[in-house]
């Protein structure tokens, strides 16, 4: 029976799954779906380079997992893919570390990982890689034999071509690429990037068919953007209004939750909301800025000093403004469990979501699809999220200016709950069209379509493949509206 086998560079503890976000939700939703396995890292760093790898199963679901080692997590998780792929990816290429020597290990990682997938891959299998730390995973299968079909999904955004040339192994990074039978993005925009950088790179050519090629190879390149699942956000019922009751609070909260990152736009949501205050004196006592700011890459120096700022700017904030019964800023450096995420978001106002870029943002859906119908709360959305080219309905600001900022959020604020409800109405109606199940059966159905014009070329392909990806593709079709099967591969 043909296996979808997900690989990603952290691999969850399916036990505890409830506790995770993002891509790890997203890669466990559609396990859920599917059979077959997840791959990767288990979180753990240990001494010796020999150690084994681990099978776990829980609810009917298996993971393959391996640790790091101490010099792998500095110079593969923290240098390269940190370091080097993340900040360059979002058009960062002050703090990009070029010259820090780590692409070695970082492929030597990949290499290791795939010399202990290959062994259990099977003839019909197909293979989904995900994000930036696993770049070179197919090119290393490849190198061991493997034929099948694989897929390479990218949740960060994709910056301009001129950024990614400035990688000194931008010709690796393409020749990499190169490996993979489709790539999904999450915007037409990344889209673009990614063809302009291969075509300048290692002079890629897009064919009348509408895949480009590199090197020797043909490969697809789509727009498939991550969604959410809203079941996950419903409330049942008599919970609404018990939550409501519990709730004694008279100001109107802002809710932030950002991983503290330089890519999230947090000392210019902090500057906007101090001048709101300063501008707008009439809304002191009525509101507050809940920012969350989970810790992440501490040991990396650019996370440190952004850590630093934020605590001197929301320490400034409620020095200047703040009363004895009043905080304007609750500024909380923790993670805040997966679980309470639907009530914080049902009893903010506003949900402010300001990276300076994105690759989608599902906390901004998240909001959305926690809110009540009756009286919604508003979203006010970067414009350089990939979430805002779905969620145009959103109070949509640049948060690259303060004056913009700062209006944004008081036209959410002020809007009348007419246009609150018109509004929620048009976004939690593309958020559940545009939804986690959405996602994963369009992007499976092209890898499906990818597969076949592999097995169709290659003299390598087992029989066995041919047979599993016509009744894999019989299946995503079940599933998806004909209309999604091509609308977002570039064709």
């Amino acid at each position: 029976m043909a296996r979808l086998v997900m690989v990603s560079n952290r691999v969850i503890d399916f036990n505890v799954a409830q506790q995770a976000g993002g891509v790890a939700v997203a890669i466990y939703n559609t396990l859920a779906r599917q059979s077959g396995f997840w791959f990767g890292w288990d979180g753990q760093i240990v001494d010796s380079d020999c150690a084994e790898i681990k099978v776990s199963r829980a609810n009917g679901h298996m993971t393959v997992t391996e640790p790091l080692t101490p010099a792998d997590y500095a110079e593969y998780y923290l240098g390269y893919s940190n370091s080097v792929l993340w900040p360059v990816f979002h058009n960062r290429l002050d703090l990009a570390q070029f010259e820090a020597g780590y692409y070695s290990r970082y492929v030597a990682v990949n290499e290791r990982f795939a010399a202990h997938l290959a062994p259990l891959i099977e003839p019909d299998d197909v293979i989904w890689v995900h994000d930036y730390h696993l770049l070179p995973m197919a090119l290393e299968l490849r190198k061991l034999g493997i034929e099948n079909p694989i897929g390479y999904f990218l949740h960060i955004p994709v910056g301009p071509a001129q950024a990614l040339l400035a990688i000194p192994e931008n010709k690796e990074i393409a020749r990499a690429l190169s490996a993979y039978d489709l790539i999904g993005l999450q915007t037409q925009s990344d889209v673009r990037n990614l063809i302009d950088f291969l075509q300048q790179s290692v002079f890629g050519r897009l064919l009348p068919s509408g895949r480009i090629r590199v090197f020797e190879a043909e490969l697809d390149i789509g727009c498939f953007p991550v969604g959410i699942d809203p079941a996950d956000f419903a409330f049942g019922p008599g919970e609404v209004e018990a939550l409501k009751a519990a709730d004694t609070s008279e100001t109107n909260r802002i809710i932030g939750i950002d991983r503290l990152d330089y890519t999230k736009g947090l000392p210019q949501k902090f500057r906007a909301y101090g001048k709101f205050l300063d501008e707008y004196p009439n809304y002191r006592r009525r509101i507050v800025l809940s920012q969350f700011a989970p810790p992440t890459r501490e040991s990396v120096e650019a996370y440190a000093d952004i850590k630093a700022e934020l605590e001197s700017l929301a320490g400034s904030i409620n020095g200047r403004f703040g009363e004895l019964d009043w905080v304007p800023i609750n500024y909380i450096h923790r993670t805040i469990p997966r679980a309470e995420l639907r009530d914080v978001y049902r009893l903010s106002r506003i949900g402010w979501v300001t990276p300076l870029m994105d690759g989608m943002n599902l906390v901004a859906k998240e909001f959305i699809a926690c809110q009540d119908p009756a009286d919604p709360g508003v979203l006010i959305l970067s414009k350089f999220a990939g979430a805002a080219a779905q969620l145009t309905d959103a109070v949509l600001v640049n948060p690259y200016d303060v004056n913009d900022m700062v209006q944004g959020l008081r036209i959410a604020l002020e809007m009348p709950l007419d246009e609150r409800r018109e509004r929620h109405d048009r976004l939690l109606s593309g958020i559940r069209k545009n939804d986690s199940n959405d996602w994963s059966h369009s992007y499976f159905s092209a890898l499906m379509k990818a597969g076949q014009r592999r097995f169709a070329r290659s003299p390598k392909s087992p029989p066995e493949m041919g047979q599993a990806l016509e009744r894999l593709q019989s299946s995503a079709k079940k599933n998806i509206p004909p209309s999604r099967l091509t609308a977002n591969v570039v064709t």
